[in-house]
């Protein structure tokens, strides 16, 4: 059975300080009320450390929001897959469209951070989807196919393995507009069959897709009841440990 998750994305929130107190409450909570799915927050770089030292990650694990494309090196500002795996962080998320979008991240540019990543034993969660545009003119199954093909496709099976699939529809990201549970599935369904195309059945039916798109614990429910929905890249409803254990007691 392929595992259900739920991640929180912090992306740019939260000072160190604030950022520990939030993974101490949610480490707190969950080891007293073990949830019934997988947990991982991703959280800024400069977070990675402090909460690796008290972080059970049996319980909750960890990962950064992004990596750099290049190993090591004079690139100043920059952070390799090496050291997020040095801090004790587990997974890293690629591909977020805010990177996409603001930071030109292309899919060349995604292929070396994932191939970096893997080569450093981290679990990738890799970010697809479409924009309203794409979305009006029906073009949201070749947009994710393309993204797919673009930056993971090149890997083997076994490698694939280390990749959790996050379908985030940029149309719903922070806009308070979520994908229809329908629509949620019919996309997720999708996927799942580009990917049992590309690497059988088998590798599909395990891989953990995950919906991300204004999910919040009204319409956890509704989202994680569809069969190809495997839980949630969670990005604002994170940043509040009640708000985010409402998501995780949906799954």
């Amino acid at each position: 059975m392929r595992k259900k998750i739920v991640a929180g994305n912090w992306k740019m929130n939260m000072n160190l300080q604030d950022g520990v107190a939030l993974a101490k409450e949610l480490n707190d909570t969950l080891t007293a009320q073990k949830p019934n799915c997988g947990v991982i927050i991703c959280t800024p770089f400069i977070h990675l450390a402090s909460i690796a030292q008290f972080l059970d990650q049996s319980v909750i694990g960890l990962g950064a929001e992004n990596c750099a494309d290049k190993e090591k090196g004079a690139y100043t500002g920059e952070v390799s897959a090496e050291m997020v795996k040095s801090t004790g962080a587990q997974y890293v998320i690629i591909g977020h469209s805010e990177r996409r979008g603001y930071y030109n991240d292309t899919p060349e540019v995604l292929k070396e951070k994932v191939l970096l990543a893997l080569k450093n034993g981290l679990k990738v969660i890799f970010c697809i989807g479409e924009s309203l545009e794409e979305r009006e003119a029906n073009k949201q199954n070749e947009v994710v196919k393309a993204e797919l093909e673009g930056s993971v496709f090149n890997l083997s099976a076994e490698e694939f393995k280390n990749i959790i699939v996050a379908y985030e529809p940029i149309w719903a990201i922070g806009t308070g507009k979520t994908a229809t549970a329908d629509q949620a599935e019919e996309i997720h369904a999708y996927i799942r069959s580009v990917i049992a195309d590309k690497y059988g059945k088998e590798v599909a039916d395990e891989t953990t897709i995950l919906y991300g798109g204004s999910c919040k614990a009204s319409n956890a429910p509704e989202l994680f009841a569809k069969p190809d929905i495997d839980g949630g890249l969670i990005g604002g409803a994170s940043l509040k440990a009640a708000d985010f254990k409402g998501i995780i007691d949906a799954r």
